[in-house]
Protein backbone atom coordinates (compact mmCIF):
# COMPACT_ATOMS: atom_id res chain seq x y z
CA UNK A 1 0.00 0.00 0.00
CA UNK A 2 1.40 3.40 -0.84
CA UNK A 3 2.41 5.29 1.97
CA UNK A 4 0.75 8.06 3.62
CA UNK A 5 2.81 11.21 4.16
CA UNK A 6 -0.12 13.68 5.21
CA UNK A 7 -2.17 13.28 7.61
CA UNK A 8 -3.64 14.82 10.90
CA UNK A 9 -2.27 14.97 14.34
CA UNK A 10 -3.71 14.74 18.16
CA UNK A 11 -1.70 17.03 20.26
CA UNK A 12 -0.37 16.95 23.78
CA UNK A 13 -1.53 19.37 26.35
CA UNK A 14 0.30 20.73 29.18
CA UNK A 15 -1.20 21.87 31.77
CA UNK A 16 0.76 23.63 34.08
CA UNK A 17 -0.29 26.08 36.49
CA UNK A 18 0.22 29.36 35.01
CA UNK A 19 -2.11 28.53 31.86
CA UNK A 20 -5.57 29.83 31.34
CA UNK A 21 -8.18 28.08 32.93
CA UNK A 22 -10.90 25.88 31.22
CA UNK A 23 -12.61 27.61 27.95
CA UNK A 24 -10.98 30.88 29.01
CA UNK A 25 -7.51 29.57 27.41
CA UNK A 26 -6.75 29.59 23.62
CA UNK A 27 -5.18 26.18 24.01
CA UNK A 28 -8.44 24.76 25.23
CA UNK A 29 -10.37 26.45 22.42
CA UNK A 30 -8.20 24.74 19.68
CA UNK A 31 -8.24 20.93 21.30
CA UNK A 32 -12.23 21.60 21.46
CA UNK A 33 -12.22 22.88 17.99
CA UNK A 34 -9.73 20.22 16.17
CA UNK A 35 -12.09 17.50 18.26
CA UNK A 36 -15.34 17.77 19.46
CA UNK A 37 -15.08 14.87 21.71
CA UNK A 38 -12.38 16.59 23.95
CA UNK A 39 -13.59 16.91 27.00
CA UNK A 40 -12.10 20.57 28.58
CA UNK A 41 -12.27 20.45 32.88
CA UNK A 42 -13.52 23.56 34.02
CA UNK A 43 -10.77 25.04 36.71
CA UNK A 44 -7.97 23.34 35.11
CA UNK A 45 -5.06 25.32 33.78
CA UNK A 46 -4.88 24.82 29.64
CA UNK A 47 -1.06 25.77 29.23
CA UNK A 48 0.77 24.61 25.65
CA UNK A 49 -0.51 22.61 22.86
CA UNK A 50 2.57 20.27 21.64
CA UNK A 51 2.85 20.24 18.03
CA UNK A 52 5.55 18.00 17.00
CA UNK A 53 7.90 15.12 18.14
CA UNK A 54 9.06 15.77 21.40
CA UNK A 55 9.61 12.98 24.09
CA UNK A 56 7.65 14.58 26.62
CA UNK A 57 4.34 15.23 24.42
CA UNK A 58 4.80 13.03 20.87
CA UNK A 59 2.11 14.01 18.95
CA UNK A 60 -0.11 10.95 18.07
CA UNK A 61 -1.27 10.55 14.33
CA UNK A 62 -4.93 10.62 13.46
CA UNK A 63 -5.15 8.12 10.66
CA UNK A 64 -5.76 4.41 11.32
CA UNK A 65 -3.82 3.71 8.10
CA UNK A 66 -0.59 4.15 9.59
CA UNK A 67 1.23 1.67 11.97
CA UNK A 68 2.93 3.82 14.02
CA UNK A 69 1.26 5.78 16.67
CA UNK A 70 3.12 8.82 16.96
CA UNK A 71 4.80 11.25 14.85
CA UNK A 72 7.95 10.56 16.91
CA UNK A 73 8.00 7.33 15.70
CA UNK A 74 6.74 7.24 12.45
CA UNK A 75 9.72 9.93 11.24
CA UNK A 76 11.96 7.51 12.75
CA UNK A 77 10.52 5.03 10.13
CA UNK A 78 10.39 7.60 7.30
CA UNK A 79 13.15 9.96 7.91
CA UNK A 80 13.02 10.78 4.18
CA UNK A 81 9.61 12.57 5.18
CA UNK A 82 12.36 15.61 6.89
CA UNK A 83 13.97 16.61 3.59
CA UNK A 84 17.27 15.56 2.46
CA UNK A 85 18.90 18.60 3.70
CA UNK A 86 16.93 18.76 6.99
CA UNK A 87 17.62 15.02 8.02
CA UNK A 88 21.60 15.03 7.37
CA UNK A 89 21.74 18.39 9.46
CA UNK A 90 19.39 17.21 12.34
CA UNK A 91 20.53 13.65 12.62
CA UNK A 92 16.99 12.47 11.56
CA UNK A 93 15.41 14.43 13.88
CA UNK A 94 12.42 17.23 13.29
CA UNK A 95 14.42 20.23 14.81
CA UNK A 96 11.39 22.41 16.03
CA UNK A 97 8.58 22.23 18.47
CA UNK A 98 5.73 24.08 17.67
CA UNK A 99 3.16 25.38 20.55
CA UNK A 100 0.43 27.48 21.40
CA UNK A 101 0.79 28.99 25.06
CA UNK A 102 -2.33 30.47 27.13
CA UNK A 103 -0.55 32.28 29.86
CA UNK A 104 -2.45 33.17 33.04
CA UNK A 105 0.01 34.20 35.76
CA UNK A 106 3.46 35.27 34.63
CA UNK A 107 6.27 31.96 33.58
CA UNK A 108 9.45 32.60 35.16
CA UNK A 109 12.19 34.88 34.66
CA UNK A 110 14.71 32.61 32.23
CA UNK A 111 16.93 32.81 29.19
CA UNK A 112 18.13 29.39 27.48
CA UNK A 113 21.90 28.50 27.11
CA UNK A 114 24.04 28.03 23.57
CA UNK A 115 24.78 24.53 22.38
CA UNK A 116 28.44 24.80 24.14
CA UNK A 117 26.50 26.09 27.77
CA UNK A 118 23.78 23.32 26.91
CA UNK A 119 25.88 20.44 26.55
CA UNK A 120 27.98 21.47 29.77
CA UNK A 121 24.33 22.07 31.93
CA UNK A 122 23.56 18.78 30.65
CA UNK A 123 26.44 17.08 31.43
CA UNK A 124 26.98 18.77 35.04
CA UNK A 125 23.30 19.06 36.07
CA UNK A 126 21.07 16.53 33.82
CA UNK A 127 17.81 16.64 36.18
CA UNK A 128 17.62 20.34 36.18
CA UNK A 129 18.77 20.48 31.74
CA UNK A 130 17.68 17.35 30.32
CA UNK A 131 19.08 17.66 26.69
CA UNK A 132 22.46 19.22 25.11
CA UNK A 133 20.75 21.01 22.73
CA UNK A 134 20.40 24.93 22.28
CA UNK A 135 16.58 26.69 22.68
CA UNK A 136 16.42 29.59 20.79
CA UNK A 137 12.19 30.49 20.58
CA UNK A 138 9.82 32.79 18.72
CA UNK A 139 6.55 33.70 20.04
CA UNK A 140 4.03 35.28 17.74
CA UNK A 141 1.11 36.71 19.52
CA UNK A 142 -2.47 35.58 18.84
CA UNK A 143 -4.20 37.64 21.58
CA UNK A 144 -2.86 40.90 23.26
CA UNK A 145 0.48 39.70 24.55
CA UNK A 146 3.00 40.79 27.40
CA UNK A 147 6.08 40.10 28.51
CA UNK A 148 9.82 41.23 29.56
CA UNK A 149 12.57 41.13 27.27
CA UNK A 150 15.87 41.55 27.14
CA UNK A 151 17.57 44.61 29.26
CA UNK A 152 15.80 48.46 29.16
CA UNK A 153 17.81 51.27 27.79
CA UNK A 154 20.09 52.62 30.92
CA UNK A 155 18.48 56.01 30.95
CA UNK A 156 15.27 54.09 31.89
CA UNK A 157 17.00 51.55 34.38
CA UNK A 158 18.76 54.68 36.10
CA UNK A 159 15.04 56.31 35.79
CA UNK A 160 13.95 53.27 38.25
CA UNK A 161 16.99 53.52 40.25
CA UNK A 162 16.43 57.30 41.46
CA UNK A 163 12.32 56.75 41.70
CA UNK A 164 12.17 53.98 43.33
CA UNK A 165 14.10 53.81 46.77
CA UNK A 166 13.69 49.74 47.40
CA UNK A 167 14.80 49.22 44.02
CA UNK A 168 18.40 51.09 44.56
CA UNK A 169 18.97 49.65 48.02
CA UNK A 170 18.70 46.04 46.42
CA UNK A 171 21.35 47.27 44.11
CA UNK A 172 23.58 49.39 45.98
CA UNK A 173 24.77 53.19 45.45
CA UNK A 174 27.97 52.06 44.29
CA UNK A 175 27.15 50.28 41.33
CA UNK A 176 24.09 52.18 40.56
CA UNK A 177 26.88 55.13 40.50
CA UNK A 178 29.51 53.10 38.33
CA UNK A 179 26.01 52.75 36.02
CA UNK A 180 25.64 56.22 35.95
CA UNK A 181 29.38 56.92 35.28
CA UNK A 182 29.16 53.95 31.99
CA UNK A 183 26.85 55.80 30.32
CA UNK A 184 28.20 56.54 26.48
CA UNK A 185 30.61 53.26 27.08
CA UNK A 186 28.97 50.71 25.59
CA UNK A 187 31.50 47.76 27.02
CA UNK A 188 31.78 49.24 30.46
CA UNK A 189 27.86 49.98 30.61
CA UNK A 190 27.15 45.93 29.47
CA UNK A 191 29.55 44.84 32.44
CA UNK A 192 28.73 47.39 35.16
CA UNK A 193 24.69 46.19 34.07
CA UNK A 194 25.83 42.75 34.93
CA UNK A 195 26.89 43.34 38.43
CA UNK A 196 23.54 45.21 38.85
CA UNK A 197 21.63 42.73 38.22
CA UNK A 198 23.90 39.77 39.60
CA UNK A 199 23.95 41.85 43.07
CA UNK A 200 20.18 42.24 43.19
CA UNK A 201 19.84 38.61 42.52
CA UNK A 202 22.33 37.64 45.21
CA UNK A 203 20.65 39.34 47.61
CA UNK A 204 19.99 38.26 50.72
CA UNK A 205 16.27 37.12 50.76
CA UNK A 206 15.31 38.81 54.02
CA UNK A 207 16.87 42.07 53.03
CA UNK A 208 14.68 41.67 49.85
CA UNK A 209 11.71 40.78 50.94
CA UNK A 210 11.61 43.59 53.25
CA UNK A 211 12.05 45.87 50.57
CA UNK A 212 9.63 44.31 48.86
CA UNK A 213 6.89 44.61 51.24
CA UNK A 214 7.75 48.38 51.62
CA UNK A 215 7.87 49.04 48.19
CA UNK A 216 4.68 47.07 47.43
CA UNK A 217 3.11 48.73 50.75
CA UNK A 218 3.78 52.47 49.26
CA UNK A 219 2.92 52.32 45.85
CA UNK A 220 -0.55 50.61 47.17
CA UNK A 221 -1.25 53.39 49.29
CA UNK A 222 -0.22 55.78 46.57
CA UNK A 223 -2.49 54.20 44.44
CA UNK A 224 -5.66 54.61 46.74
CA UNK A 225 -4.79 57.75 47.74
CA UNK A 226 -4.96 58.58 43.46
CA UNK A 227 -1.61 58.77 43.19
CA UNK A 228 0.19 58.59 39.36
CA UNK A 229 2.24 54.70 40.38
CA UNK A 230 3.74 54.42 36.88
CA UNK A 231 7.28 55.95 38.02
CA UNK A 232 7.53 52.57 40.03
CA UNK A 233 5.59 50.69 37.21
CA UNK A 234 3.13 50.38 40.03
CA UNK A 235 0.58 48.07 37.87
CA UNK A 236 2.56 45.58 36.99
CA UNK A 237 4.57 45.13 40.07
CA UNK A 238 1.40 44.72 42.04
CA UNK A 239 0.24 41.87 39.94
CA UNK A 240 3.12 40.18 40.03
CA UNK A 241 3.82 40.24 43.75
CA UNK A 242 0.21 38.80 43.61
CA UNK A 243 1.08 36.03 41.77
CA UNK A 244 4.77 35.59 43.40
CA UNK A 245 4.27 36.82 46.56
CA UNK A 246 8.20 37.39 48.07
CA UNK A 247 9.66 36.42 44.60
CA UNK A 248 13.46 38.81 43.63
CA UNK A 249 11.15 38.42 40.13
CA UNK A 250 9.42 41.26 41.31
CA UNK A 251 12.29 43.57 40.73
CA UNK A 252 12.90 42.06 37.92
CA UNK A 253 10.76 44.48 36.31
CA UNK A 254 12.81 47.58 36.78
CA UNK A 255 15.83 45.86 34.59
CA UNK A 256 13.69 44.03 31.40
CA UNK A 257 11.84 45.71 29.09
CA UNK A 258 7.79 45.29 29.62
CA UNK A 259 6.57 44.46 26.07
CA UNK A 260 3.32 44.52 24.27
CA UNK A 261 2.65 42.40 21.44
CA UNK A 262 -0.51 42.95 19.03
CA UNK A 263 -1.76 39.92 17.08
CA UNK A 264 0.44 39.27 14.24
CA UNK A 265 3.41 41.03 15.95
CA UNK A 266 6.80 38.65 17.02
CA UNK A 267 9.91 38.31 19.81
CA UNK A 268 13.04 36.24 18.72
CA UNK A 269 14.06 35.07 22.29
CA UNK A 270 18.00 33.90 20.70
CA UNK A 271 20.37 32.70 23.50
CA UNK A 272 20.65 34.65 26.79
CA UNK A 273 18.24 36.96 26.39
CA UNK A 274 16.51 37.56 29.58
CA UNK A 275 12.70 37.26 29.38
CA UNK A 276 9.64 35.98 30.65
CA UNK A 277 5.84 35.62 29.47
CA UNK A 278 3.38 37.48 31.69
CA UNK A 279 0.10 36.86 29.79
CA UNK A 280 -1.74 36.42 26.81
CA UNK A 281 -2.13 33.59 24.15
CA UNK A 282 0.62 33.07 21.31
CA UNK A 283 2.17 30.82 18.74
CA UNK A 284 5.51 29.58 20.12
CA UNK A 285 8.29 27.76 17.94
CA UNK A 286 11.56 27.08 19.39
CA UNK A 287 14.26 24.76 19.17
CA UNK A 288 13.40 21.06 19.91
CA UNK A 289 14.73 21.51 23.59
CA UNK A 290 13.91 21.45 26.79
CA UNK A 291 16.42 23.68 28.57
CA UNK A 292 15.69 26.35 30.89
CA UNK A 293 17.74 28.45 32.94
CA UNK A 294 15.10 30.04 35.81
CA UNK A 295 15.50 32.78 38.18
CA UNK A 296 12.15 34.02 40.15
CA UNK A 297 8.75 34.09 39.58
CA UNK A 298 9.09 30.50 39.50
CA UNK A 299 8.41 27.54 41.89
CA UNK A 300 10.85 25.41 40.18
CA UNK A 301 14.90 24.77 40.40
CA UNK A 302 16.35 28.20 40.44
CA UNK A 303 20.31 28.71 38.96
CA UNK A 304 21.08 32.24 40.13
CA UNK A 305 24.75 32.44 39.28
CA UNK A 306 24.05 30.49 35.56
CA UNK A 307 21.71 33.07 35.20
CA UNK A 308 23.56 35.78 35.94
CA UNK A 309 26.45 34.66 33.87
CA UNK A 310 25.21 33.66 30.89
CA UNK A 311 23.05 36.22 30.16
CA UNK A 312 23.31 39.23 27.35
CA UNK A 313 23.73 42.33 28.96
CA UNK A 314 22.76 44.46 25.42
CA UNK A 315 20.62 47.58 26.43
CA UNK A 316 18.00 48.36 23.87
CA UNK A 317 14.81 49.81 23.53
CA UNK A 318 11.50 47.77 23.47
CA UNK A 319 10.83 48.61 19.58
CA UNK A 320 14.06 47.28 18.73
CA UNK A 321 13.07 43.69 20.51
CA UNK A 322 9.70 43.71 17.94
CA UNK A 323 10.62 40.95 15.12
CA UNK A 324 9.51 41.40 11.75
CA UNK A 325 8.23 39.29 9.58
CA UNK A 326 8.27 39.42 6.03
CA UNK A 327 5.85 38.95 2.78
CA UNK A 328 6.23 36.50 1.35
CA UNK A 329 7.66 37.07 -2.62
CA UNK A 330 5.50 34.43 -4.06
CA UNK A 331 2.29 33.59 -2.07
CA UNK A 332 0.88 37.63 -1.32
CA UNK A 333 -1.09 34.93 2.07
CA UNK A 334 2.03 34.14 3.46
CA UNK A 335 4.22 36.05 6.00
CA UNK A 336 7.55 34.69 7.13
CA UNK A 337 9.03 34.83 10.23
CA UNK A 338 12.21 33.52 9.27
CA UNK A 339 15.04 33.99 12.66
CA UNK A 340 18.82 34.02 12.57
CA UNK A 341 18.58 30.26 13.37
CA UNK A 342 18.48 27.23 11.12
CA UNK A 343 16.23 25.16 13.32
CA UNK A 344 12.71 26.69 12.26
CA UNK A 345 10.62 29.32 10.55
CA UNK A 346 7.02 30.22 11.01
CA UNK A 347 4.50 30.81 8.11
CA UNK A 348 1.35 32.86 9.20
CA UNK A 349 -0.94 32.03 5.64
CA UNK A 350 -4.00 34.36 5.76
CA UNK A 351 -6.42 33.38 2.72
CA UNK A 352 -9.55 35.97 2.39
CA UNK A 353 -12.80 35.13 2.62
CA UNK A 354 -12.79 35.90 -1.68
CA UNK A 355 -10.45 32.87 -2.54
CA UNK A 356 -11.94 29.41 -2.25
CA UNK A 357 -9.20 26.69 -3.77
CA UNK A 358 -5.79 27.67 -2.05
CA UNK A 359 -2.93 25.43 -2.39
CA UNK A 360 -0.19 25.17 0.57
CA UNK A 361 3.15 25.11 -1.63
CA UNK A 362 5.51 22.45 -0.93
CA UNK A 363 8.93 23.17 1.02
CA UNK A 364 11.92 20.92 1.14
CA UNK A 365 11.25 20.18 5.05
CA UNK A 366 8.51 18.72 6.99
CA UNK A 367 6.07 21.07 8.42
CA UNK A 368 2.79 21.52 10.62
CA UNK A 369 0.44 23.60 9.75
CA UNK A 370 -2.05 24.44 12.37
CA UNK A 371 -6.07 25.82 11.94
CA UNK A 372 -6.50 29.42 13.95
CA UNK A 373 -9.50 29.76 12.15
CA UNK A 374 -12.16 28.65 8.91
CA UNK A 375 -13.00 25.49 7.65
CA UNK A 376 -11.58 23.27 4.56
CA UNK A 377 -11.64 19.96 2.97
CA UNK A 378 -7.98 19.31 2.12
CA UNK A 379 -6.71 17.09 -0.18
CA UNK A 380 -3.21 15.74 -0.88
CA UNK A 381 -1.57 12.79 -3.31
CA UNK A 382 0.48 11.87 -0.52
CA UNK A 383 -2.95 12.05 1.93
CA UNK A 384 -5.04 9.04 -0.12
CA UNK A 385 -8.04 10.57 1.43
CA UNK A 386 -9.28 13.69 1.92
CA UNK A 387 -9.20 15.59 5.24
CA UNK A 388 -11.28 18.07 6.92
CA UNK A 389 -9.84 21.13 8.45
CA UNK A 390 -11.32 23.15 11.39
CA UNK A 391 -10.03 25.65 14.01
CA UNK A 392 -7.86 23.73 15.71
CA UNK A 393 -6.85 20.99 13.48
CA UNK A 394 -3.50 20.34 13.05
CA UNK A 395 -1.51 18.69 9.59
CA UNK A 396 1.69 17.01 9.32
CA UNK A 397 2.83 17.87 6.05
CA UNK A 398 6.04 15.93 4.49
CA UNK A 399 8.73 17.69 2.66
CA UNK A 400 8.11 18.50 -0.99
CA UNK A 401 3.91 17.80 -0.71
CA UNK A 402 1.49 20.27 -1.58
CA UNK A 403 -1.85 20.14 -0.16
CA UNK A 404 -4.80 21.74 -2.24
CA UNK A 405 -7.65 23.35 0.28
CA UNK A 406 -10.93 23.82 -0.82
CA UNK A 407 -12.24 26.48 1.82
CA UNK A 408 -15.95 26.16 2.82
CA UNK A 409 -16.07 29.03 5.66
CA UNK A 410 -17.59 32.35 4.72
CA UNK A 411 -14.88 33.93 6.53
CA UNK A 412 -11.08 32.59 4.55
CA UNK A 413 -8.72 30.62 6.57
CA UNK A 414 -6.03 31.84 8.99
CA UNK A 415 -3.26 29.24 9.51
CA UNK A 416 0.03 28.76 10.96
CA UNK A 417 2.85 26.48 9.65
CA UNK A 418 5.96 25.66 10.69
CA UNK A 419 9.45 24.22 8.93
CA UNK A 420 12.88 24.44 8.35
CA UNK A 421 14.13 26.29 5.28
CA UNK A 422 18.40 25.03 5.44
Amino acid sequence: MEEVRVFPLTCAVQNYAWGKIGVDSEVAKLVVGGDPLAVIEEGKPYAELWMGAHPKGDAQIKDNRIAQTTLGQWIAHFPASLGSKVKDTFHGQLPFLFKVLSVNTALSIQAHPNRELAARLHAQFPEHYPDNNHKPEMAIALTRFQGLCGFRPVEEILGFLTSVPEFRALVGNEAAEELQCSMGDAVQTSQVLKKCFTRMMNCEKKVFVDQLNMLVKRVTEEGAAGKDTSSSNGDLLLRLHSQYPGDIGCFSIYFLNHMTLEPGQAMFLGANEPHAYLYGDCIECMACSDNTVRAGLTPKYIDVNTLCEMLSYSPAPATSKIFPCVQDASDPCVSLYDPPVPDFTVMRIQVPASVKQYTVAPVDSASILLVIGGDATATSAAALSDVMLRRGSVLFVSANESVSLHITSQSGMNMFRACCLL
